[in-house]
């Protein structure tokens, strides 16, 4: 009998909930389409006899943060949902190296098989949130919160969103159709700042909100004045960033941005911003290296 379940049960900082089923399934059958294209695995299936099963664990190779371990064993059961997938931790804990994450049982084939489809989906998602947790931990007691843009792989955006939130870090928006967020192309076309918010705003609804972004103080004014509901403080140098946060204390959210890294987010956040968004979180990230050991 198959089954799926949860080892360590320990509770986590974090209030996390597993993307559902429908949003990442479509993503793992194309994965396994791309992989095994019309012929399927040639080297597993020419040299493992089909009636030859085998236990296999999944360790990490590094320290760091778990994400997507659901998705993961849900890989391996929806290639073949008679292996039996023992789940040892929890997205968001923290994990060492040569920690066992998973442990599987069943098939040698089906565990060959999905084994890099698997791999290459949790490492880059325990990858997102490792990085995440860092940077979250270098503001540590300021009240910016790290959150991640539109800036992710085709087709993994609420994987690769749910990643940063593992990490404890938030989201941005997560398509065109979330919310109004006007740049710098928009506004010159639009011929300026309170243009652009006048059309957004009869426009949409009313429970959308606009935000703006401006790299000038004359461009904050401009957006407070036109009422704008939030301001991207765009690669503004910590001491303007300061001024623009306290000209916006108490009126709108500010969020700050701009290639920031692990060596300026400690400053960004002392500005007193809100929010601080890196596009590095998920377009830029380094997997977190995991790795499958089997035994007959």
């Amino acid at each position: 009998m198959s089954t799926v379940s949860r080892g360590n049960e320990a509770p986590t900082e974090r209030l996390l909930s597993s993307p559902p089923r429908f949003l990442w399934e479509p993503m793992i059958r194309r994965a396994f389409e791309e992989d095994l294209g019309t012929a399927g695995d040639l080297t597993t299936q020419s040299i493992v006899p089909q009636t030859a099963t085998a236990t296999a664990r999944i360790r990490s190779r590094a320290a760091g943060i778990v994400a997507g371990v659901e998705v993961a064993a849900g890989t391996f059961k929806l290639y073949d949902p008679e292996l039996s997938v023992h789940i040892l931790v929890a997205d968001g804990d923290r994990i060492a190296a040569q920690q066992v994450l998973l442990e599987l049982e069943g098939s040698a084939r089906s565990i060959l098989i999905a084994e890099r489809t698997a791999l290459n989906l949790l490492g880059r998602l325990c990858g997102i949130a490792s990085a995440t947790d860092r940077l979250a931990t270098l503001i540590a007691g300021t009240r910016a919160q790290v959150v991640c843009t539109r800036k992710t792989t085709p087709g993994l955006r609420a994987l690769e969103k749910y990643a940063v939130r593992c990490g404890g870090g938030g989201n941005h928006r997560f398509g065109l159709d979330d919310a109004v967020l006007i740049k710098d192309n928009h506004i010159a076309v639009a011929g300026g700042v309170a243009e652009a918010i006048r059309s957004a705003r009869s426009h949409v609804g009313h429970l959308v909100k606009i935000e703006v972004e401006v790299d000038t103080l004359d461009q904050l004014e401009t957006a407070l004045e036109s009422g704008a509901e939030a301001v991207l403080l765009d690669n503004m140098p910590p001491e303007t960033l300061r001024v623009a946060v306290e000209r916006c204390r108490g009126k709108v959210l500010t969020e700050a941005s701009g290639g920031i890294n692990a060596s300026t987010i400690r400053a960004v956040a002392e500005s007193g911003v809100d929010l601080i968004s890196v596009g590095a979180l998920t377009h830029s990230v380094k997997v977190l290296d995991l790795g499958l050991d089997i035994d007959l």
